[in-house]
């Protein structure tokens, strides 16, 4: 709807429709959407209300340098009888090809709540593209190498008793605090690397294993999958050939105890080590490798990783190497940061053990949920079920609720509660909302637009900005403005819910009321895929 009245406008004033922006506003009484193209011209708003003619609008009016719009009824409910399950997909990406790199947990260290974050905003992202028609592929980059390996290694080999997580926490604190555990640990990672001795590889295969079944029961329960697991094992070799390389090239520069550099103050930037005093290649340098690799398994368009917001300024060093070599891959290539999330106790760390690990957040929740439906008339399966895609769903509205960079505080039980601003709100709506069809169906009573209100509500109004709120959501890689809106529109549903009495066989715009259930019902099935909020038959 957007863009069809920018170019209504545009086509009335004769500019370009980039030139202005249309919005819809926050307080209804100023319109049901608004430009501030009378600002941008410099022109008096009046003159330019003069210009524009259509037969969509009920009433323009001018409100301090906006032009605010009221539609006619009939826009809203043409709009209303068009949607069906395709309704908020465009074109906008059709056949662009994406790669995405979210989650990312390393084996023989505990699944974080991090990784949490990472695998809602990833997971979101990678389906409003697809929602928009790109060929999306997923990428999970795992550190089955490195110091943090070897440390879990060294817990595990002084006492075998310890689970992997364990293990790297004991093995993590002995490297800070004993001078010899850490020079022992320092050469077991040498060990690792070249796979030069038979125990230590038969214990790094089998925590390897082990991790990784383990990861992937959590991808189960989230509803997440992966097209490309990536190892850093794999980037290790190639990302060194591409620093020695770059260095005959004079990109990389010889640095102290024979470690090789890359001079990021030259750009503005910070020094970073990419192959150390070891001679191994550090994260910078498999990073460079994990690009080409990515490339060689997807011909992509664009490249997308996805981390915390403290390797915000890794990336910038990481990125601009990368472009003084592969400057094709480099300007592909997105990096997105997002923020923490914390308990009221502050920010967990898995190297001192102070940690709830993110399937112990996800157990905790499910636990509380299955309080909180414990009396009800559900079978055990039920309860189960339902328990496990409520806390799901909990914690993804939470991480996604706000902008990605900002950090969040969670609150258990806001985020479980089925009434406001949460994602059980969402998926009880929606459950609602599928009852009432249930009961309309048993009654003979069948949706229908044939007979409609004189009036329409705000639910009617509310429904057709999805399109437009998907295009916003994707533009500025911004999963919240379509959460957002979900919460808006359950709102509203609820609210019409009350005052309606919905299922009346007596009534004749009964029809219209069940049709526009039906309507929600998809407007939510399709919005809440996109959240990677799971829906519910019972709740």
């Amino acid at each position: 709807m957007k863009s069809k009245l920018k170019k209504i406008i545009s086509k009335s004033i004769g500019v370009n429709p980039n030139d202005f922006s249309v919005e819809v506003p926050v307080n209804k009484n100023f319109g049901d959407y608004s430009t501030n193209i009378a600002m941008v011209l410099k022109k008096n708003p009046n003159e330019i209300v003069e210009k524009i003619k259509s037969n969509l609008f009920k009433k323009i009016e001018v409100k301090n340098g906006f032009i605010n719009f009221f539609l006619e009824d009939k826009v809203f409910l043409d709009e209303i009888k068009k949607i069906d399950k395709n309704f908020g997909k465009n074109s906008e990406l059709k056949n662009k090809k994406i790669i995405i790199d979210y989650t990312d947990p390393n084996p023989f260290k505990e699944f974080h709540i991090g990784h949490l974050m990472s695998n809602s905003i990833g997971e979101s992202i990678s389906r409003i593209f697809e929602f928009q028609g790109a060929k999306v592929k997923r990428v999970c980059y795992q550190g089955d190498v490195g110091i943090h390996v070897a440390k879990a290694i060294w817990g595990k080999l002084h006492d075998k008793n310890l689970q992997w997580g364990q293990a790297y926490v004991f093995g993590a604190k002995m490297y800070e605090d004993d001078e010899n555990a850490k020079r022992e640990i320092i050469e077991l990672n040498k060990k690792i690397y070249n796979r030069s001795d038979k125990e230590v590889n038969k214990l790094y295969d089998q925590g390897k294993k082990e991790s990784l079944k383990h990861f992937d029961e959590i991808y189960k329960k989230l509803d997440t999958h992966f097209d490309y697991f990536i190892f850093e094992s794999e980037t290790g070799p190639l990302g060194k050939k591409i620093i020695e390389k770059g260095l005959k090239k004079g990109i990389f520069e010889k640095g102290d105890n024979n470690t090789i550099i890359f001079k990021g103050e030259k750009y503005g930037l910070h020094t970073r080590v990419f192959v150390n005093s070891d001679g191994l290649p550090t994260y910078e340098a498999k990073d460079l490798a994990l690009a080409e690799i990515k490339y060689k398994k997807y011909k992509y368009d664009k490249s997308i990783v996805i981390t915390a917001s403290e390797q915000n300024d890794y990336f910038k060093v990481m990125l601009c190497a990368m472009s003084q070599i592969n400057k094709k891959l480099a300007d592909k290539t997105e990096h997105i940061g997002h923020g923490m999330l914390r308990l009221p106790e502050g920010k967990m760390s898995s190297r001192t053990g102070k940690v709830i690990t993110g399937e112990s957040l996800i157990n905790q929740v499910e636990n509380l949920v299955k309080q909180k439906i414990k009396d009800r008339d559900l079978t055990e399966k039920e309860k189960i079920e339902i328990s496990q895609k409520v806390a799901v769903g909990a914690l993804r509205y939470s991480v996604l609720k706000q902008k990605i960079g900002s950090d969040i505080i969670y609150d258990f039980d806001k985020s479980i509660s089925f009434e406001g601003d949460s994602g059980p709100y969402l998926q009880y709506s929606y459950t609602r909302a599928r009852s009432i069809l249930k009961k309309a169906k048993e009654q003979g009573i069948k949706p229908s637009f044939k007979n409609l209100p004189n009036t329409i509500s705000q639910l009617e109004k509310t429904m057709i900005y999805f399109p437009d709120i998907i295009l916003q959501a994707s533009k500025k890689y911004e999963p919240h403005y379509i959460l957002l809106y979900l919460t808006e529109l359950a709102g509203e549903f609820n609210s019409y819910y009350a005052k309606n009495k919905i299922i009346d066989k007596d009534e004749k715009f009964s029809p219209y009321k069940i049709a526009l259930t039906s309507v929600f019902v998809q407007i939510m099935k399709n919005g809440m895929w996109l959240l990677g909020i799971q829906t519910l038959e019972k709740m």
